[in-house]
């Protein structure tokens, strides 16, 4: 991994400010969303903001942010690698560091709902707004859909959803809803990744807001993966898998993915600690693989 001057990094944004926007005017956009390969390789890193610090037996794996950042760099500089998933604090960072040329550069809406917290599933829109996207020229959204059936504070989750999908839509922006539906197993939040509830997990955001049209949808591969044909049946809207907690089965992981990637509306994958920070520390190694099974 190449290092990152966190002096210099530090001094800009102590000293200059401004440089910020000054770089996100200045970085080259792609043309579209889906490049050349036809398929959408993401590098996630939005989860800091929600105190999902741990990877593995780590619980503060991800706390280091100068190691966070070279372990970006490096993901994003490999073959195949499209862009990257994070909030405003770890893009500003890459923008500075000139990491994003040429790169689908996704900011992450809703970080409310902090991982342990008794409020979890009130996830608030504290991350990008679809203005703030817009004013960066970044080149979509994604955002968190939690839905436990016991919790009516969820209707709320899922008006301001719908909202922010609309507004994303004026814009033109593709948004990226990431719905589950979970329960509470001893005051632990889980997400239930049954065929069953991963297909009306699915329903209930592809029906959300005034139209679908820049919608898309960021799913888990179900518990049985031999499931995934029929749950992946439930919508049109173009689709890619996320990553998750793997442990250390990153050969199992992959398999999986390779399966469902298999299916017609699965463009991509959006993957972070198991790429970041793979059992076996080879980075370039395991996004490479990824990059692979496309």
């Amino acid at each position: 991994m190449s290092p990152v001057d966190i002096t210099e990094l530090i001094g800009i944004r102590t000293r200059h400010p401004e440089a910020v926007a000054e770089a996100a005017s200045r970085r080259r956009r792609r043309p579209r969303l889906i490049g050349e390969s036809g398929r959408l390789m993401i590098i996630a890193a939005d989860h800091p903001a929600r105190g999902a610090l741990a990877v593995g037996d780590r619980p503060l794996a991800m706390a280091n942010r100068l190691d966070l950042l070279e372990r970006l760099c490096l993901a994003l500089s490999r073959p195949g690698v499209d862009g990257v998933l994070a909030t405003a604090d770890i893009l500003d960072d890459l923008l500075l560091l000139g990491a994003l040329e040429d790169k689908v550069v996704m900011g992450s809406m809703n970080r409310g709902g902090l991982a342990g917290a008794t409020f979890e599933l009130d996830d608030r829109f504290t991350g990008h707004r679809p203005q703030d996207l817009d004013r960066l020229g970044f080149d979509a959204g994604k955002l968190l859909l939690r839905i436990d059936y016991q919790d009516a504070g969820s209707l709320e989750t899922l008006h301001a959803t719908a909202r922010v999908v609309d507004e994303m839509a004026e814009r033109q922006l593709p948004v990226f809803i990431e719905p589950f539906i979970c329960h509470r197993t001893d005051g632990q939040l889980r997400n239930d990744l049954s065929a069953e509830a991963v297909t009306r997990s699915i329903a209930i955001a592809s029906g959300l807001a005034g139209t679908s049209a820049y919608t898309w949808l960021k799913v888990p591969v179900t518990d049985n993966p031999d499931d995934m044909a029929s749950v992946m049946e439930t919508s049109t809207l173009p689709a890619v898998l996320l990553g998750g907690e793997i442990g250390d089965d990153q050969h199992g992981a992959y398999e999986k993915w390779r399966g469902a990637l298999q299916l017609p509306t699965v463009q991509g994958l959006v993957v972070g600690r198991s790429l970041l920070y793979p059992v076996d520390g080879d980075v370039a190694g395991a996004v490479d693989t990824a990059v692979g099974l496309l």
